[in-house]
């Protein structure tokens, strides 16, 4: 397609503070408690460093548009669909309100594969978030960039089948409905303004979906807060995830989780068994 080369190891570095008002926000939309200790729970990162393009500067799809300055962070690929398809993360010590916050950015590798659906270019970026100076969380985030929908293709992820989710080989499991008040509250969280959170003609016309797509760090937060409740606050050590399919708002979430360890095994599945998400942890 082009070559990228160019992009590899481009950086950018965000500071930020953590608002004890803002995590209440953040607990607010989840519905849970503050821990105990007085941290912030785990997966509150993703609400830390965000971007800030000016609302002119943004896309048809709501994402800031890239271009071939020294200014984007990344390369104009010219898909239009892009999707947070995958992360590894590791967190090596707690955040706390009031703290201090840089994240810094690193484009690792940009690689082009040809799937089932097309073309695909996957960027993968390697954060370091610390906490008044701090190393508390290092990831590497995989973003997919897909070609458009397919005209007369139907509609992703496929309408619900018979089956049901069972829920019986694992050890904790949660079911919720997300709704587009939840959808609206994390994107104003994490000031991510992708049309198909929110926008449903466009979800549904422009790039294929069945409906409103739930955020794939949303349902990543979703089985970090699972882990939360069979393990305590920031007891994980390691998470894993990679989306599979997309979650639909306002349809049946399981969120599933069994193992110890250094094995645990989490998914977010549909009401159907269809898979959403899986993931692996350590404590």
């Amino acid at each position: 397609m082009t070559d990228w080369s160019a992009w590899i190891g481009r950086e950018d570095e965000r500071r930020d503070h953590i608002d004890p008002a803002a995590v209440a926000r953040w607990l607010a939309t989840l519905d849970r408690p503050a821990p105990a200790d007085g941290s912030v729970p785990q997966a509150y990162h993703w609400c830390l460093g965000l971007p800030d393009a000016p609302t002119a500067s943004l896309g048809a799809d709501g994402h800031p548009v890239r271009d071939d300055s020294d200014d984007s962070f990344l390369p104009p690929i010219p898909l239009p669909r892009r999707m947070w398809a995958a992360s590894k993360v590791e967190f090596l010590s707690p955040l706390r309100p009031g703290q201090s916050v840089v994240r810094s950015s690193r484009v690792a590798a940009i690689t082009e594969k040809q799937g089932g659906s097309g073309k695909l270019v996957f960027a993968e970026v390697a954060h370091e978030t610390r906490g008044d100076g701090e190393l508390a969380v290092r990831e590497t985030q995989s973003i997919v960039f897909r070609e458009p929908a397919p005209a007369g293709a139907p509609p992703a992820p496929p309408p619900p089948g018979d089956d049901s989710f069972d829920p019986s080989p694992w050890n904790a499991h949660r079911m919720l409905i997300p709704s587009e008040a939840l959808l609206f509250r994390y994107s104003a969280l994490t000031f991510n303004s992708h049309r198909i959170h929110y926008d449903l003609p466009y979800a549904t016309q422009e790039e294929g979906y069945r409906g409103l797509v739930v955020h794939g760090p949303l349902t990543a937060t979703l089985l970090l807060d699972l882990a939360q409740r069979q393990f305590g606050d920031n007891a994980l050590r390691r998470f894993d995830f990679r989306g599979t399919s997309p979650a639909i708002c306002g349809e049946e979430l399981h969120l599933a989780l069994r193992g110890s360890g250094d094995a645990i095994e989490l998914g977010a599945f549909a009401a159907d068994g269809r898979q959403v998400m899986a993931a692996t942890a350590s404590v």
